[in-house]
């Protein structure tokens, strides 16, 4: 009984890993497959007569994520599948990561806990502790990809609020040297890779496509959900409305931006005080104290115990 349930974590774990890798390294995987689509006639009729000819990953582990991911969602609120949607969207969509593989990681980690539960349950014993942990773990695990999700939205978020101010400029300048607002956009997104300027690129495909550069910008600012930018978009969308000139809008919207980071910094700078307070008391106070006081108290209990 120890041996198969080993054997069911190991497996687990490996799956777990597996999926985490693959995210990881979903780059490659993303040109890999591009290059593939080169021959993807002669492919598709060789998996249609061969079945086994397709790749293990695709055969095996594809389906099991698929199947793990309708559990979930069995068990979930109906509107879970469309805020995983949207924060994904808001998080870049990670390596390559869609909904269904996220919700079959959720499931993954709840059962690697859940089985390394059970596996210390047959080593130990029954004990309350376990069982406490057990029930404390599993539910946790099963909600850290949620955690992991919101810091990478979180971080995205921040490099977007960073990079906004010095995109202004950019923009202000290739605007004010008599470049269009379209093109100028392309220039950002040439000269400044990062996540601000994968959202201008992906506004600029829209409106290649026919969508209007007000939606289109729309859109940007419900990917994103960053206040700067919003407020930004919102004074582009009313200066092309009421005719205004964008060059004196970007240069003023640049200065605010500036001024905004400026205050930001300086915020996190008072909140530094506070922070360091607990290091402090927990980690460099007892240790002054030792050296302080130490000395005294070993004379102390040194003369006491000669007296006696």
């Amino acid at each position: 009984m120890v041996a198969l349930l080993t054997s069911m974590v190991f497996v687990t774990v490996a799956l777990l890993v597996y999926g985490l890798f693959a995210t990881v390294f979903s780059d490659e995987v993303t040109v890999r497959k591009s290059l593939k689509r080169l021959d993807a006639y002669e492919v598709e009729d060789l998996y249609v007569a061969q079945p086994v000819a397709k790749p293990f990953f695709d055969r095996v582990i594809l389906p099991f994520y698929g199947r793990l991911s309708s559990i979930v969602r069995r068990i979930s609120p109906k509107e879970i599948e469309e805020q995983i949607k949207i924060k994904l969207i808001r998080a870049g969509s990670p390596k390559g990561m869609d909904v269904d593989r996220f919700l079959s990681l959720k499931a993954l980690s709840a059962i690697t806990a859940a089985a390394l539960i059970l596996v210390l349950l047959l080593i130990k014993g029954l004990s309350p502790s376990i069982v406490l942990l057990g029930l404390i773990l599993v539910p946790a695990s099963y909600f850290l990809p949620n955690l992991w999700l919101k810091s990478v939205i979180e971080t995205r978020q921040k490099q977007i609020r960073l990079a906004l101010p010095d995109t202004l400029d950019l923009l202000t300048i290739s605007v004010e040297a008599g470049l269009g607002f379209d093109l100028a956009l392309a220039k950002v997104v040439k000269n400044h890779p990062g996540p601000l300027a994968e959202e201008f690129s992906r506004t600029l495909h829209e409106v290649q496509v026919g969508v209007s550069r007000k939606d289109a910008l729309k859109n940007l600012a419900e990917r994103t959900d960053v206040d700067e930018l919003r407020n930004f978009i919102m004074s582009i969308i009313q200066a092309d409305i009421f005719g205004v000139s964008i060059g004196n809008v970007l240069r003023v919207q640049a200065s605010e931006m500036r001024l905004k980071r400026k205050q930001r910094a300086e915020e996190i700078a008072q909140k530094a005080p506070v922070k360091i307070v607990f290091p402090l008391i927990l980690c460099i106070f007892p240790s002054i104290f030792v050296v302080i006081i130490g000395p005294g108290v070993i004379r102390i209990i040194t003369s006491l115990m000669g007296r006696f």
